[in-house]
């Protein structure tokens, strides 16, 4: 029986527990990196599942700061290059994982040592949402499941991302909403049968597509994710403001879910607007009480996306998240 919502997954989980401790065996897990691990002394502490709750909604106000590097992996010292120029260490890192690959545990694990919550987009490349809604991977699905049951350490996962996107191979012209939908809840459902507590599911459309589809059809429920992730890049020509670029698609999502809004990837071309859209956007994220954080791009993707590419646009990003609420520790509530 699957576990009623995260709660439940807890109470299973730790009723698991109970019972093994019950019947005079030990757990079979215990804490790695997340809910307990090793303490001062090099002990392990007893197994107890990670609860992302307080991760979802941060408390006072707080929000992520978050940057991607095209989804490549990176190692500490470019992390710590950047955030050398940034003027602050980002709490919230991004990067790709397709659906045949194996779970990057050992990559996950690394990201959250570094005090920063772990982001994947995970791409259903070379499935189709009708094979996987039907059952057709529920194998795959279940082992990457409990790797990340194990690991026990906080993951954003953000399904099939820019769903809403005519030319991904599972966006509209290859896949209905329906499929999306039922694609969605199978593979939720089967890391809840799997006992996940620690898994937050992120939302992703792009904000830009087109043709523009009705996204409420995509909806799975809100008892199947947890954060709005809107996905958009700011322009040479167009909306320069927070507003401009994601608020049709926050208004429009605002009809059916009060999800909270993580902006899941964002960043502005070189040339003499960009500090302004920095300035801005950092003002937006900081003051709106619906939004927890937003990621940057920091790649040069045949534009230069990154936060010093343009005249000022490196001394806005540093003052916009020299705000307190930007970066806050994100293993500790």
């Amino acid at each position: 029986m699957t576990p009623p919502g995260r709660r439940g997954i807890l109470r299973w989980a730790l009723a698991t527990m109970a019972s093994t401790a019950t019947a005079g065996c030990a757990p079979s897990r215990t804490a790695p990196i997340g809910a307990g691990g090793e303490g001062a002394e090099g002990r392990t502490a007893p197994y107890v599942p990670f609860d992302v709750t307080w991760l979802i909604r941060p408390r006072g106000g707080h929000k992520y700061l978050g940057v991607s590097f095209a989804g490549a992996s990176v190692t500490p010292g470019y992390l710590d290059l950047w955030s050398r120029k940034a003027g602050k260490a980002p709490n919230l890192l991004a990067q790709r994982f397709s659906w045949d690959e194996e779970f990057p545990a050992d990559r996950v694990a690394a990201v959250w040592r570094q005090r920063m919550l772990p982001y994947l987009a995970w791409e259903p490349s070379g499935r189709t949402l009708r094979r996987i809604a039907a059952g057709g991977d529920d194998g795959g699905i279940r082992r990457t499941a409990a790797t990340v049951r194990d690991l026990n350490v906080p993951v954003a996962l953000a399904f099939a991302p820019g769903f809403n996107e005519r030319d991904r191979p599972w966006g509209t012209r290859a896949a209905s909403a329906g499929e999306f939908v039922a694609a969605w809840r199978r593979v939720h459902d089967l890391f809840q049968d799997t006992g996940v507590s620690n898994v937050v599911w992120v939302w992703s459309p792009t904000v830009t597509a087109r043709p523009e589809v009705a996204l409420e059809p995509y909806w799975p429920g809100d008892a199947y994710a947890d954060w709005l992730g809107p996905v958009g890049r700011y322009p040479r020509k167009g909306p320069h403001t927070f507003d401009g670029l994601f608020g049709t698609v926050v208004k429009e999502a605002r009809a059916f879910t009060r999800a909270p809004v993580l902006v899941a990837e964002t960043a502005a071309p070189p040339g003499g607007s960009k500090a302004a859209v920095v300035r801005e956007l950092t003002r937006a994220v900081a003051t709106r009480d619906d939004v927890v954080g937003f990621v940057w791009l920091d790649a040069a993707d045949r534009t230069d996306w990154r936060i010093d590419s343009g005249t000022g646009a490196l001394d806005a990003f540093r003052r916009g998240v020299a705000d307190p609420r930007f970066g806050f520790d994100v293993r500790r509530p």
